[in-house]
C-alpha cells in the first residue's frame, strides 16, 4: 500500500480539531476561509483544499473557486486522512482538482498500443473520474514499463501535464525505484553512466560514447542481498526510457524477469522493478508532494532468512 504525504509538517495536536464555520453571504470558497480561520491556519488552506479535506454542506469540495451561499456549512478537516481507493486493480492514492497518483500493479499497460487499446492504466482512470464528472479527462505526464509496478502521475488539464512536463527536472524532486536483481552486488552503492540509444527493434542500449546517445545516471544502494539475488534502491538522476533495466545489465546484475536485458531467472515471475518513491513540487499552490510505495512482499520473501552481513533496512 502506498503512503502519502503532503506537507511535511504535522498539524499540533491543540490543531487537530475540525473546524464548523457557518457562511454568511456570498462568497468563493478560497477567500472565505482566508477571511473566517484563525491566523496561524491561513498557510495551510490551500493544501487541506487540495487534499479534499473541505466540505460544504457534507460534499467533499476542492475547487478554490467554489461559490458560496448564505447558510451554507463549512467543515474543515485539519487532520490529514490518508487517501486510497481500489477502482478496477488500481490503487489511488492521491487525487485533487489537478493531478491523480496510483500504485499501478505489473502487467498493466500505462497507455494503449496498437496491439492492446483497452485496458490501460489511463482507460481505467478515465472511466474514474467520468464516474464523476462525464465531461472530465485526464493526461499522462509519464509511464513506466507495463511489467513494472509502483507510483505513476496523472494530470486532469493539458495545462498541468505541459507546466510538468516542461519544468520536469525542476518538478520532480525525488523519483526512486527498487529492484531485485541477479546475484550478489559487490558494491554497498555506486552510480552508473552512459549514453543510451533505441534500436528499431525497440531494445535499448548503452554506450560509454556521448555522441551515441542520450546521457543516463542511475545510482543504487544495496539494501539486501544473498548469494544469488540483490535488492537495491535506485534513483534516477536522468528519466530513460529502460534506464534501470539496461544499467542493471551494464554492472552484470539484470532485474530478475527480464530477458530481454540479459536474465535467466524470474523467481517472482514477474520483472523485479517497483516504483516506490514519486516526490514533485504541486504544480498550482507549489506545495511538496511525497508518495512512498511499499516494497513488494514478494521481492521481501526472497531474502528471508540468510542476508549478507552488509544488507541496509529497505526503510
Amino acid at each position: 500500500m502506498a503512503k502519502n504525504n503532503v506537507r511535511r509538517r504535522p498539524p499540533a495536536k491543540k490543531d487537530r480539531e475540525d473546524l464548523h464555520l457557518v457562511v454568511g453571504g456570498e462568497a468563493r470558497l478560497l477567500e472565505f476561509l482566508v477571511d473566517t480561520v484563525p491566523a496561524r491556519y491561513r498557510n495551510r488552506v490551500k493544501a487541506v483544499l487540495r487534499d479534499r479535506q473541505v466540505t460544504v454542506d457534507g460534499k467533499v469540495v476542492t475547487r478554490f473557486d467554489h461559490p458560496l451561499r448564505a447558510g451554507q456549512q463549512v467543515r474543515v478537516r485539519w487532520e490529514k486522512i490518508p487517501f486510497n481507493r481500489l477502482y478496477h486493480g488500481i490503487q489511488v492514492v492521491f487525487e485533487d482538482r489537478d493531478l491523480i497518483v496510483i500504485d499501478k500493479p505489473a502487467g498493466l499497460l500505462t497507455v494503449a498500443t496498437e496491439t492492446e487499446k483497452r485496458r490501460t492504466a489511463y482507460s481505467i482512470l478515465s472511466d474514474y473520474v467520468k464516474e464523476q464528472d462525464p465531461s472530465a479527462r485526464i493526461f499522462i505526464v509519464h509511464r513506466i514499463d507495463r511489467e513494472t509496478s509502483g507510483l505513476l502521475l496523472f494530470a486532469k488539464n493539458e495545462d498541468i501535464r505541459d507546466r510538468i512536463q516542461e519544468t520536469w527536472m525542476s518538478t520532480i524532486t525525488e523519483r526512486s525505484y527498487v529492484a531485485v536483481v541477479e546475484g550478489e552486488v559487490g558494491q554497498a552503492e555506486g552510480v552508473v553512466t552512459s549514453w543510451l540509444t533505441e534500436s528499431s527493434a525497440f531494445k535499448v542500449y548503452s554506450s560509454q560514447r556521448a555522441e551515441q546517445g542520450k546521457k543516463a545516471v542511475t545510482r543504487y544502494r544495496v539494501l539486501r542481498g544473498n548469494r544469488d539475488y540483490s535488492l537495491l534502491s535506485l534513483s534516477l538522476e536522468t528519466g530513460r526510457k529502460h534506464q534501470i533495466r539496461v544499467h542493471m545489465q551494464d554492472i552484470g546484475h539484470p532485474v530478475v524477469g527480464d530477458k530481454k536485458y540479459g536474465a535467466v531467472s524470474n523467481p517472482l515471475r514477474r520483472l523485479g522493478l517497483h516504483a516506490r518513491v514519486l516526490a514533485f513540487i504541486h504544480p498550482v499552490d507549489g506545495a511538496p508532494c511525497r508518495f512512498e510505495s511499499a516494497i513488494p512482499r514478494p521481492f521481501l520473501r526472497l531474502f528471508e532468512g540468510k542476508v549478507s552481513s552488509r544488507s541496509a533496512s529497505p526503510a
